[in-house]
């Protein structure tokens, strides 16, 4: 009894949290304590969600185009740059200061010389991408394939099994953990850099929203479209999660044994 009450206890204890800020920012913004025009109350920011909601979808589509495109891009670049790393040690040693170096300067700064260099189409939105989201990949995959069972890949190779062959069968299935960790992060990467983009130049596209109500100082809308960012963002992250379980149904008979 005490088990299943600590397991009710533990699934809603997230919520309830939630439940309790919401109430918490209801009074405060309710009864003037904090002034609307600052602090606009859930209920304003649901209205403002609800009449907006046709044009937040088509900005949202072509946000999550150019957050599709990108992810997908940097992706391949990310297993790529991670395969030729471990395999040429030269490689590593050259690439990954200059991968790192790109992760040190801010997405705000790199944003306004990719639209200069690139336009304001959608070229520079996908690169801005494409360098956020290549990183956690990268570094991902190669911590995998570095993580591989020597002893297995030692036996495969005294089988007469070559370079390829231990890739596919020890190395590639022992990095898919870390590969679907940082590709969980990436997810969540590409829209706020899709987003970070439209801020700077576009036409369409939910940072171009954003900077619309912003200057027209509706401060509801903002908070609606900021949630629904972090809705896109937490739906997405869920589907890597269960991308991850049905690509790995053996780490679930795992969890199931102990």
């Amino acid at each position: 009894m005490k088990k299943k009450l600590q397991n009710i206890i533990n699934k809603i204890s997230p919520y309830f949290a939630i439940v309790v800020i919401l109430i918490v920012w209801q009074l405060l913004s309710s009864t003037g304590v904090v002034p609307k025009y600052m602090l606009p109350s859930p209920v304003d920011v649901v209205k403002a969600f609800i009449n907006d909601f046709p044009l937040l979808m088509e900005h949202a589509q072509a946000t999550l185009t150019e957050a599709f495109l990108g992810l997908t891009i940097g992706t391949l670049l990310g297993f790529v740059i991670a395969v030729l790393m471990d395999r040429f040690n030269f490689f590593y040693k050259s690439v990954y200061p200059i991968m790192v170096m790109t992760q040190t300067v801010p997405t705000v700064a790199i944003a306004p010389l990719l639209v200069l260099w690139l336009g304001y189409g959608i070229l520079p939105k996908i690169t801005l991408i494409v360098i956020t989201t290549f990183f956690p990949i990268a570094v991902s995959l190669l911590e995998g394939f570095k993580s591989a069972d020597t002893d297995a890949i030692n036996l495969l190779k005294a089988m007469g099994a070559n370079r390829l062959q231990c890739f596919i069968h020890i190395k590639l299935p022992s990095a898919l953990n870390q590969f679907f960790s940082g590709l969980r992060i990436s997810v969540s990467y590409s829209v706020v850099g899709a987003v970070v983009s439209e801020w700077l130049g576009g036409f369409t596209g939910l940072g171009v929203y954003m900077t619309r109500v912003r200057k027209s100082y509706s401060f509801d809308k903002m908070f609606a479209v900021i949630f629904f960012i972090s809705a896109i963002s937490l739906i997405l992250m869920f589907a890597v999660s269960f991308l991850k379980k049905a690509s790995m149904p053996w780490e679930n008979t795992k969890k199931e044994n102990y």
